[in-house]
């Protein structure tokens, strides 16, 4: 049986409610889970993964970035929309649609998470046993269906430094002087 987004959400969300906002608990919590999946369905988590960070490349969730560590290059972007499908569904989509929604979300200024990219390729190791990837491991199968974050087109419209204090006034507000 293949893995589909309810259930993608259902493993994020469930997962992150047990960590108590601990990443590295909920690393190991999502590794968990996902190695009593079949490997077919790792592969499918790890693909509906890449989707959820390459849909979160837009130049609305790149603003929220800028505003709130201060700068934006490529891994620390990429880190911060992990951080954002980490959040789950609800604070994902809701971003998605306005950024501003993180600002009461939001405490410190720099937010990542880039363990989430290894969940995957780690329980399929513990699941199959195979301690070398291979062309079945799933980043390997996901690159194969062309969802590679390296080819990721930034979508939307795009911004100067200038526009962010309106265009997301309550970010802007509570780290744009920082």
């Amino acid at each position: 049986m293949a893995m589909d987004k309810n259930e993608f959400w259902q493993i994020i969300d469930s997962t992150r409610e047990a960590a108590l906002g601990d990443q590295e608990r909920h690393q190991q919590a999502l590794i968990s889970r996902l190695e009593s999946y079949s490997p077919e369905q790792i592969v499918e988590f790890e693909c509906l993964l890449r989707q959820y960070v390459l849909e979160a490349d837009t130049f609305l969730i790149m603003a929220a970035q800028k505003i709130i560590d201060g700068y934006v290059s490529e891994d620390p972007y990429l880190y911060f929309r992990c951080w954002l499908v980490g959040q789950g569904e609800t604070v994902f989509t809701e971003a998605l649609r306005n950024p501003d929604s993180l600002a009461p979300l939001l405490h410190d200024p720099y937010q990542e998470f880039e363990a989430l990219l290894y969940v995957a390729g780690l329980a399929y190791a513990r699941r199959t046993g195979k301690q070398e990837e291979d062309d079945t491991f799933p980043r390997a199968v996901a690159l194969t269906r062309g969802l590679d974050y390296a080819d990721s087109v930034t979508t939307g419209e795009d911004w100067t430094e200038n526009q962010l204090p309106k265009m997301l006034p309550r970010l802007w507000k509570k780290f744009g002087a920082l």
